[in-house]
């Protein structure tokens, strides 16, 4: 139970829903939403290949899911989502393992809290570049090849903040705001070749690393404003992902998903 009586859902067990789809996932280390998408798909049945930019995080997230799911299903590619020839070389290696690619989760963003009127061009600018930048060149890459597969999936990572204003979070609304146009843009293009892409907006997922670098404030009021009175589990979000990555989603395309229960 949380602290409105609302009681959590139990973790929803697999049903083969990508059975021996071929996955990538970015910034898939660590307990957040990547590292759950990641575990999901791979209960779902799928091969993934997880990459992040945290080398160390990423060999331990990888050793963990090898103990789970054997080293035959899962592999790990260190790639920086702001070089273009990382990004390159982490989709020539995965469609090389793999023999194609079924799916490509772009969860790489990066944030920060900064009001506009003291914001230096470099916060600004790097924000921008992960977390929009990144989702841009990966999505590219993949439709490279997915263009000549015929076939393929893309599901991006959104946030609400692309909808609601939030203080401190212009740079971070922006990209996100700019990955749903890219998304809505980039679908009407890649359906000219058999490709679906499509978004998720989460709103409160709560994980380790959000709560070290969001104050306790800040979280306490965002969770208030949450209709069940309680944050989502990075898992509840990664089980959006899995459906927009699935068949059950085959006629969908250019939408971005919320996955929020907020109120005003």
């Amino acid at each position: 139970m949380n602290e409105s009586g609302t009681p959590r859902p139990a973790y929803v067990p697999g049903h083969g829903l990508l059975r021996d789809r071929a996955v990538v996932v970015t910034a898939a280390a660590g307990a957040g939403i990547g590292g759950a998408t990641a575990r999901r798909c791979l209960e779902e049945g799928a091969r993934v290949l997880i990459s992040d930019a945290h080398e160390r995080r990423l060999g331990r997230s990888l050793t963990e899911l090898e103990q789970e799911f054997g080293a035959a299903s899962v592999a790990a590619m260190p790639c920086d989502v702001t070089s273009e020839d990382q990004v390159r070389a982490l989709f020539a290696t995965a469609a090389e393992r793999f023999g194609r690619i079924d799916v490509v989760v772009n969860n790489a963003g990066l944030g920060g809290t900064a009001n506009l009127v003291g914001m230096t061009d470099e916060q600004w600018s790097a924000v921008l570049d992960v977390t929009l930048g990144g989702t841009m060149r990966c999505t590219r890459a993949a439709l490279r090849i997915m263009r000549d597969q015929q076939r393929g999936v893309i599901v991006n990572n959104a946030s609400v903040v692309g909808w609601r204003a939030q203080r401190g979070q212009s740079h971070y609304a922006a990209a996100k705001a700019g990955v749903m146009a890219l998304t809505r843009c980039a679908a009407l293009e890649a359906a000219d070749y058999g490709v679906r892409i499509n978004a998720v907006s989460p709103s409160l997922a709560m994980h380790p690393h959000l709560a070290t670098v969001t104050s306790e404030e800040l979280l306490t009021e965002l969770t208030r404003r949450e209709a069940f009175g309680r944050h989502a589990e990075p898992w509840e979000v990664a089980n959006v992902i899995v459906f927009l990555a699935s068949d059950y989603s085959s006629y969908m395309t250019g939408e971005v998903v919320s996955v929020s229960n907020q109120h005003p």
